[in-house]
């Protein structure tokens, strides 16, 4: 696998987005293919095998831009069908749960941790699953916040209405007296501001966005693999809306956003 290839990225929409300004920050010579498949967000609603079957349609796209890796920026997806995936490429393939799983296990003082997150990622169990891998004693308390997608993905990042569906999701969560907050969807990040400010500064947010980036950079030291220098190329592809895309995307990436292309996914 030649180093100079890219590193695929998915996400339901535009969530993955701050798993993509990450690797940009921690591995600056990278190249980048994101997909986004904004005609069939949310994920968080659907079933196991509804999931699994979008994500193999993308990851076969992604194949078709020669990825050197895969990264599942989608929580919901990384819960359903990472172990599928695993099974069915040959490239190295990390999702956003374990890494955030880590840190949090490793972070709360009180052996407290909440975990928000969309429908089906805290149905599948996948968080207090991984968290008590690391320590079996952690109290993990989730709480599904499916609005929270839908806001992001409308650019209501800051807004009223946004604070008082957060405070409403929050008010349980602080009840329980969790330390540490897994921010267990890829588009809450975008909503840090407003969920720090409400739960508190006693609370410390995990980032699995951030977290990811740094898994991602040592699996492909790993693996021989890693750019480590050179100017990269991103390209980004979604499944509809590729102007709101873009202009949501330009506001959110440290970097001037090639244009943003349609795909037919369902081909794939």
């Amino acid at each position: 696998m030649q180093t100079d290839a890219p590193i695929g990225v998915f996400d339901s929409g535009v969530g993955g987005l701050t798993v993509v300004r990450e690797i940009i920050r921690q591995l600056p010579s990278e190249n980048i293919v994101y997909f986004g498949d904004t005609a069939r967000v949310p994920y968080g609603t659907k079933s196991r095998d509804t999931i699994i079957n979008y994500s193999e349609q993308i990851v076969h796209f992604l194949m078709t831009k020669q990825v050197k890796a895969i990264v599942v920026a989608c929580n919901t997806a990384t819960s359903y069908a990472l172990d599928v995936l695993k099974e069915k490429i040959d490239i190295p393939i990390i999702g956003v749960v374990q890494p955030g799983a880590r840190v949090a296990a490793n972070t709360t003082k009180n052996g407290r941790v909440g975990v928000i997150a969309t429908e089906a990622t805290v149905g599948s169990g996948i968080y207090p699953s991984v968290i008590h891998g690391y320590n079996p004693d952690i109290q993990v308390t989730q709480k599904a916040c499916p609005l929270l997608v839908s806001l992001v993905e409308e650019g209501w990042t800051d807004d009223p209405v946004t604070d008082e569906v957060i405070r409403r999701y929050m008010d349980s969560l602080k009840k329980s007296g969790v330390d540490t907050l897994v921010l267990g969807c890829t588009h809450y990040p975008l909503l840090r501001k407003a969920i720090g400010r409400l739960v508190g500064d006693e609370v410390e947010l995990v980032n699995p966005a951030y977290e990811t980036a740094c898994s991602l950079r040592a699996l492909l030291k790993k693996e021989g693999i890693y750019r480590e220098t050179g100017e990269p190329a991103y390209h980004f592809f979604v499944s509809d809306g590729a102007e709101r895309f873009s202009k949501f995307a330009n506001s959110i990436l440290p970097v001037d956003l090639v244009p943003t292309r349609l795909v037919p996914i369902e081909n794939y």
